[in-house]
């Protein structure tokens, strides 16, 4: 069936793009995701636009404030449009856009984005360079990058600001390189939203030839080079500073500051970059509070430490379903690293609890029929058949989300859902609003699994699911970050959380708190009004008592930026409503209003930048590539894209067709019909 719209699409291409053919000899294999344009010079085709990447992160206590500029190189001979799909922290403040056109710079204005998209055109159609930065999912953008000349460079900055994440002691910076193929559901092809990328419009994900860039095959060798630094002040001394995935170089500066570089010059965008560091033993911080005065306001960042929990009373039955994603983008080191947790996992249940494993692919299997105790027996069958798992097929999440929340059976037994997964699929908005419509009792614990999870899916499923997330990205992590779940799941610290500012003219975010586990922090970004002061109190229960704590908010630390944080969190909560059923119309109002008064790239607003210089002759006829993205490290291609699509939905191979295309599309269609055919 989904071949089957492969095959379409490739007949629509072919008969749009008329008789003027390239020759068999110079069509690239269908099922590689690397994009060629054809030179109107040479009569062949290219490569599309190279692209380099540096990065600069400043940290400043909790705040990181970033540089990302993306340089594109026009390799051929004619007037490109770059277009490049990539990913950036799903809490990522997006607040500055600035083109470098040789000498000049042009700085990027927010727009509705509708206007933003129009204004772009505009530029492009009358030869200007210009640069669009649009917002597909928090932690996927587009820049597109309209009149790259014959051999020229361009180069576009964005910058943006995110909160650091602290968790059991230690604080963890993320900057993610590459936006990993997503799973397409649906069979039905919509017109949607348009788009470049491979992927087909549907339904259930009606952006997708938006999220799906073209993938290179790994043998074609590394693309995209990153280079970054980070410029770490946290202002305490550390006993621990590392990095998870990537070999770092790190120079003392002045005071207790440190200059973090790679230890390669450059490294290919294939996986995520982390930074890990812990205070001094002593040092941990029970609370921060940061604050700043922007335009006749006062906002404030506060982050409160719950209490340490008690002695550990008698530890209480629980049924724990295991869900496990064997598609075919866990193929390789992500299927191990799941199997592992997995295995861990089984080997921390008590004879009291009750269990079941669900694995999902294209289709949904349950180890037993309902869950069942967890006897000696039981769980030894549960390894043996964890072990046999496979990955391979496509990624329906819903049918094993339903399986796991609605059988939610009788009985006060505490009930937690671990759901291990890359996350990587493109409906999550469908997700979201299931989660919240059926958790009932249940809490949901998401696992991110490989070198490039879905940050946005695993948060906010765990957001909504009043559960945490956890971050597996290699084998040697597994036994850590599972033991530190595991006291999670024994039992939170503070349930039933409210905040309380004593004042009604305080708007904080988020506005629920949820429950706080073992070493989680209350984050808060409040906006104060024209006082600055004010008392937080912070209430719940703590092994079944009440507890509340209390902290000035004035006279915290000055730090820039607080404001955009705010308002990035507020649009955050804003587009919860979504999946709860408010009014789009008045969420998008509102969106807009908090995008534009802050100068954020949102779902309703994007940043542009026109160079008011014409550039390309007048007739002069130019084309549009997408430029392709690697393939994360430890995935299997083919286990994805091909031979024959599995993971992936296949949409329109953007290259030029032509009557050589046309016999290759017609003998793909006789195949896939032909008796059997795969489907």
């Amino acid at each position: 069936m989904r071949f089957g719209v492969m095959v379409l699409w490739l007949v629509i291409a072919v008969l749009v793009a008329g008789p003027a053919a390239a020759s068999p000899e110079t069509l690239p294999p269908v099922n590689h995701g690397s994009l060629l344009v054809k030179s109107h010079v040479a009569g062949r085709l290219e490569e599309v636009p190279a692209l380099r990447t540096e990065v600069r992160i400043r940290v400043t206590g909790l705040l990181a404030r970033a540089e990302v500029t993306q340089a594109f190189h026009n390799p051929t001979a004619q007037w490109l449009e770059g277009i490049y799909a990539f990913p950036l922290p799903e809490g990522a403040a997006v607040d500055a856009l600035r083109l470098h056109v040789g000498e000049r710079i042009i700085e990027g204005q927010i727009r509705e984005r509708e206007e933003a998209r129009q204004t772009y055109t505009q530029a492009q159609a009358a030869g200007k360079t210009a640069s669009l930065l649009e917002q597909e999912r928090p932690n996927i953008f587009t820049t597109s990058v309209a009149n790259i000349g014959p051999g020229e460079d361009v180069a576009v900055t964005i910058q943006y600001q995110e909160l650091v994440r602290y968790d059991q002691g230690e604080f963890r910076l993320r900057f993610p390189m590459v936006v990993g193929p997503r799973y397409i559901p649906g069979s039905a092809a919509i017109a949607g939203v348009p788009g470049t990328g491979w992927g087909v419009n549907t339904v259930e994900a009606p952006d997708a030839e938006r999220i799906t860039p073209p993938v290179r095959h790994p043998s074609e060798g590394p693309i995209n080079p990153v280079s970054l630094t980070v410029d770490l002040d946290v202002g305490f001394p550390l006993r621990r500073l590392v990095s998870s995935y990537h070999p770092i170089v790190t120079t003392p500066m002045a005071g207790m500051r440190r200059a973090i570089t790679l230890a390669s010059t450059a490294v290919p965008a294939d996986r995520d970059f982390e930074l890990v560091w812990a205070p001094d033993v002593g040092g941990e911080p029970a609370a921060a509070v940061f604050t700043q005065s922007h335009e006749g306001e006062h906002y404030a960042l506060v982050m409160l430490l719950p209490p340490v929990q008690a002695a550990a009373a008698a530890r209480l039955p629980r049924e724990t379903i295991f869900i496990v994603d064997t598609s075919g983008s866990m193929a390789g080191a992500s299927i191990q690293q799941a199997k592992a947790a997995l295995t861990q996992a089984l080997g921390g249940l008590a004879p009291q609890d009750r269990f079941n494993v669900i694995q999902f692919n294209s289709t949904t299997e349950q180890l037993f029929p309902a869950s069942v105790p967890a006897g000696p027996a039981e769980v030894e069958h549960a390894r043996k058949w964890v072990q046999a798992l496979r990955a391979n097929g496509g990624t329906e999440m819903l049918p094993a989300l339903r399986a796991a929340l609605e059988g939610d059976s009788e009985g006060g037994a505490v009930r937690q859902v671990v759901f291990i997964t890359d996350g990587l699929v493109g409906n999550e908005d469908q997700l979201f609003a299931y989660i919240i419509r059926q958790l009932g009792r249940s809490r949901l614990f998401t696992v991110g699994i490989g070198s490039a999870p879905n940050g946005h899916f695993m948060t906010k499923a765990a957001q909504f699911g009043r559960g945490t997330y956890t971050s597996i990205g290699s084998p040697t992590e597994v036994g850590e970050k599972m033991s530190a779940l595991f006291r999670k799941l024994e039992s939170p610290v503070l349930t039933d959380v409210a905040v309380s500012w004593g004042r009604g003219d305080v708007e904080a975010w988020p506005l629920h708190v949820p429950d706080l586990y073992a070493g989680e922090p209350v984050m808060l970004v409040a906006r104060l009004g024209a006082d600055p002061g004010g008392e937080l109190r912070v209430s719940g229960k703590r092994d079944g008592r009440d507890w509340d704590g209390a902290l000035r908010v004035d006279g915290g630390a000055e730090e820039t930026g607080i404001h955009k944080l705010w308002a990035r969190k507020k649009i955050s909560g804003l587009m919860d409503r979504l999946r709860e059923g408010a009014d789009r119309g008045e969420v998008r109002s509102a969106v807009l209003a908090v995008s534009l008064q802050h100068h954020l790239v949102s779902a309703y607003t994007s940043l542009v930048a026109v160079d008011v210089t014409p550039t390309r002759p007048e007739g002069t006829p130019g084309a549009t590539a997408n430029v392709p993205t690697a393939l994360p490290v430890g995935m299997v291609y083919e286990k994805i894209f091909g031979p024959l699509p599995q993971t992936a939905m296949p949409g329109p191979l953007y290259v030029l067709l032509g009557l050589a295309s046309l016999t290759l599309a017609l003998g793909l269609a006789l195949r896939a019909f032909a008796p059997g055919a795969r489907a």
